[in-house]
């Protein structure tokens, strides 16, 4: 396994990331604008336990090239895919390391976290299957030649992780062209985090995880591709107002929605005009984009 210290990546600022990455076009376009997409909501994770290369490998053999995942930092500086910020509901971490609590995902290190198991709280199935770094997962997602859209959660507890997060992605290819005009979109809940990447990087579309009121909507599109609220702050209204903007990159802004697991409910935002969905269920919601003609 590859160690990055913390302080490797964020020395590697003074370099200026940004002069090590080709630069893609500005006018970033994507190849589904013109449907609804069904992104799977850290992998599959109705079939196989979340954000695991189980989970990304079941929507691949689905048949979905989007997929969603969370990054965190673990306590020796190392990236890893994981929703909460402890790791007690998707792990045995309290059977292996009972006096750990409340068992924080930056509390432990990587070779803490390699121990546990990620896969039996889900099913019996998936007994073994392992807190992914992002490194693997983003092999994984290159061999299944998969879309991704990265949410940094909770940077505000891993400072410098925009930095870290994009050296990563560079070394692992996916800052070329052809990856952050087709095939990548990084989103948070922090507006300054998605501000950082933009500055960073600003050839990567970014997203904001929220929904901001109408009248805030064109500072965000200083520095946001996508708006991507909770369904049910979603009306046509709003849909509206976001498709009316232009993102940083000169393209008019993109709405997903999150999360739906229901045909309906699909349906019905899909009907609203959102660019794409988010769902534990992306097959029940392809289905039921399908036979409405979406």
């Amino acid at each position: 396994m590859r160690i990055r210290p913390v302080a490797t990546v964020v020395a590697g600022a003074l370099l200026g990331l940004s002069a090590l990455v080709p630069s893609a076009s500005a006018a970033q376009t994507s190849t589904d604008k013109h449907r609804t997409v069904t992104v799977a909501h850290r992998g599959a994770s109705a079939y196989a336990p979340e954000n695991t290369l189980a989970s990304i490998d079941a929507a691949d053999r689905l048949g979905f090239r989007w997929v969603e995942n969370d990054v965190q930092r673990t306590k020796d500086g190392e990236l890893v895919i994981l929703h909460d910020n402890t790791l007690a509901r998707t792990t045995d971490v309290e059977q292996v390391f009972p006096d750990r609590s409340p068992w924080k995902v930056a509390d432990f290190t990587l070779n803490e976290i390699e121990k546990l198991d990620a896969g039996s709280w889900f099913s019996p199935e998936f007994k073994g299957e392992r807190v992914p770094t992002l490194e693997a997962y983003m092999d994984e997602v290159e061999k299944n030649s998969q879309k991704l859209l990265m949410e940094l959660k909770s940077p505000e507890l891993y400072p410098g992780i925009e930095l870290q997060t994009l050296a990563e992605l560079y070394d692992a290819g996916w800052l070329d062209k052809s990856h952050v005009k087709r095939r990548l979109v990084i989103q948070s809940f922090n507006a300054d985090t998605i501000k950082n990447v933009h500055r960073l990087h600003k050839d990567v579309r970014t997203g904001f995880l929220g929904n901001p009121s109408v009248a805030d909507l064109p500072k965000y599109a200083e520095y946001c591709d996508q708006i991507n609220p909770h369904h049910r702050a979603v009306t046509a209204d709003y849909i509206a107002a976001v498709h009316g903007l232009r993102g940083p990159h000169r393209r008019p802004m993109e709405l997903h929605t999150w999360t739906i697991d229901d045909g309906p409910t699909a349906v019905k935002v899909a009907e609203m005009g959102v660019d794409g969905i988010i769902t534990n269920k992306p097959d029940v919601v392809r289905d039921a984009l399908e036979n409405s003609g979406r």
